[in-house]
This record gives structure tokens, sequence and C-alpha cells, in this order.
């Protein structure tokens, strides 16, 4: 299983997902570009020293990502999803991809995604932290396929 990130805005949130799979001992790819830079100081203090754990790939834009060879289903978390994450059968070797916290990801990647999922909230909620959502659905689906750290 891996966590993609698209195009991050926020380096907090950066660092904590990077620490988030670092952690649950899941691969991280990152396509940039970001919107900041990436040896801020903000990342690394997010991150902490867990950083330095990560299975990491970065990717220099979406084409470079999607030229590479990726295996398994990208799985993309977005409010436009249709499908809730809890109804949705994860396979071990998913990508779990989040957007920018500002814009989510352009119609290009969201048609390019096998699944679109959601996350579903009370109105007037509309959507989550990135990293929230990601820890939420990444741990849904590290315990349906029984892959969680023990």
């Amino acid at each position: 299983m891996r966590l993609v990130l698209f195009e991050p805005d926020i380096p907090q949130n950066t660092g904590t997902l990077m620490r988030l799979a670092a952690g649950l001992g899941v691969s991280l790819d990152l396509i940039e570009p970001c919107g900041f830079l990436l040896d801020d100081r903000k990342l690394r203090r997010a991150g902490m020293d867990y950083i330095d754990h990560l299975d990491w790939t970065r990717h220099n834009s979406w084409s470079s990502y999607r030229s590479g060879t990726q295996n398994g289903r990208l799985v993309l978390l977005t409010t436009r999803g249709a499908m809730p994450y809890t109804d949705f059968a994860f396979a071990p070797d998913d990508r779990i991809m989040v957007g920018r916290e500002s814009a989510g990801v352009p119609d290009e990647v969201h048609e390019a995604a096998d699944a679109r999922l959601v996350i579903p909230l009370k109105p007037p909620a509309r959507s989550l932290n990135v990293a929230l959502s990601a820890a939420m659905v990444l741990g849904e689906a590290l315990r349906q396929t029984a892959t969680l750290v023990r």
C-alpha cells in the first residue's frame, strides 16, 4: 500500500503525513510542485526524525508520476466521491491519494483514479484536514487488508 500526496500546500500536513506513513510502514509518493520548499523547517519539525525512516519517492509532476511503474489501483479521497470509504474493499497494493489542501486535484487526476472515495460528514461540514482524512482511510485500508503493524 502507498500514500500519494498530490501537490501539497502545507508543510505541516505533509510532515504529518510523512510521519504517519513511516509509523505505519506505508510507502509514500509526493507529486510536486509543492506549495513550499521541500526542505522547509516546518516540514522537518512536523515529520520529526520519522522522515529518516520513510520509504518515499518524489515525482516532479503528475505526468512523471503517471509515466512511472505503478502497481495497484489509484484510490482518490475527494469531496466529489460517490462511495463512502467504509463501503470500499481495499487491496494491499492500493495507492491512496489526497489532493492539495487548497484545491484538491484537477479533473485529469479525477479521471485517472480507479476509485473516488468520500468521508461522509454531517452538514454543514464539507471536508476534513487532508492529514486527518488520510489517517482515517489508511487505517481502514490497513485493517481490511490485515497489514497493520503489530
